[in-house]
């Protein structure tokens, strides 16, 4: 990973307080399956109100893990988090430093030799993967204290999986994604002609490669556009709910409580909206 790859440090609102947050630019062979990596470190306690953000990630604990309210257990030191769509309420009792890999929805069974499906609203332990290669990345990062070499070692990792194979039909359900990214609206049909093929096929592989139904997905897809309108300033409801794909303002406030527990106006009191899905740190969304 070149210097100049390195985005420098900036600070995100965590519940009521201030955690440091690093970025770090995936290799450019890696910017097609992996959006960016991020290190958190706060030695403060927190509360944050989370939702569903339409990726999965990969998340190395190297103190003390986040303990997550709705499941009612903690994160393992290393922890693969699924596709979900529930909101979930993360704790943190102090002593928090955690290495997050975010990958693209579709990618990171290619990457660990499991279907996403299989984690679908779950949090479930790298370690039960029972990948002996994967274990051994683990290690290493969890016992160095070097958070810039954890990064590398995790991109040379990623690298040498570039070519198992697991995924098929990569690039087709990359272009899906794409698609209902800008049209949110689009229906499993429509999608499924997009990808070229009949869609009871295309609904079985896209759960396969993005770790649940289209139709599920389409919903978290239209619950992050109405978060990235809001963070951006929009007011009007019935002007996010149209845009958002919703059928009208109605569905928009049902849907979004569904996902985050709160109305669009009550949210404000909670926290900052955030669209995880459609924010890049490196502007490139």
């Amino acid at each position: 990973m070149a210097v100049s790859d390195y985005i420098p440090t900036f600070s995100r609102s965590i519940g009521d307080n201030k955690g440091r947050v690093d970025f770090y630019r995936p290799d450019r062979l890696l910017r097609q399956y992996v959006r960016y990596y991020y290190v958190l470190r706060t030695y403060e306690c927190f509360s944050a109100l989370t939702f569903p953000v339409g990726c999965t990630q990969m998340i190395f604990h190297k103190r003390v893990p986040l303990f997550v309210s709705e499941l009612n257990s903690r994160q393992s030191r290393f922890t693969i988090s699924g596709q979900v769509d529930f909101p979930a309420h993360l704790r943190s009792d102090g002593d928090t430093e955690m290495i997050v890999v975010v990958f693209y929805p579709y990618t990171i069974g290619m990457f660990i030799g499991t279907a996403p499906f299989s984690f679908y609203n779950l949090e479930i332990s790298g370690y039960d993967i029972e990948n002996r290669e994967l274990n051994d990345l683990a290690a290493w990062i969890l016992n160095s204290d070097n958070d810039g070499e954890c990064v590398r070692m995790i991109e040379q990792w990623l690298l040498t999986k570039l070519h198992n194979g697991f995924i098929q039909d990569l690039s087709r359900i990359g272009t899906v994604v794409r698609s209902l990214m800008s049209v949110p609206s689009s229906t499993v049909t429509e999608l499924a002609g997009i990808a070229c093929l009949g869609k009871r096929q295309f609904e079985r592989v896209f759960s396969q490669c993005v770790g649940m139904r289209p139709k599920d997905y389409s919903r978290v897809v239209r619950f992050q556009k109405a978060l990235w309108l809001m963070q951006n300033g929009r007011e009007d409801y019935a002007g996010i709910a149209y845009t958002s794909g919703y059928a009208d303002q109605s569905h928009f406030i049902r849907e979004f409580r569904k996902f985050c527990g709160h109305t669009p106006v009550s949210l404000g009191g909670e926290c900052c909206p955030y669209s995880d899905l459609f924010t890049d740190p490196f502007g490139m969304i």
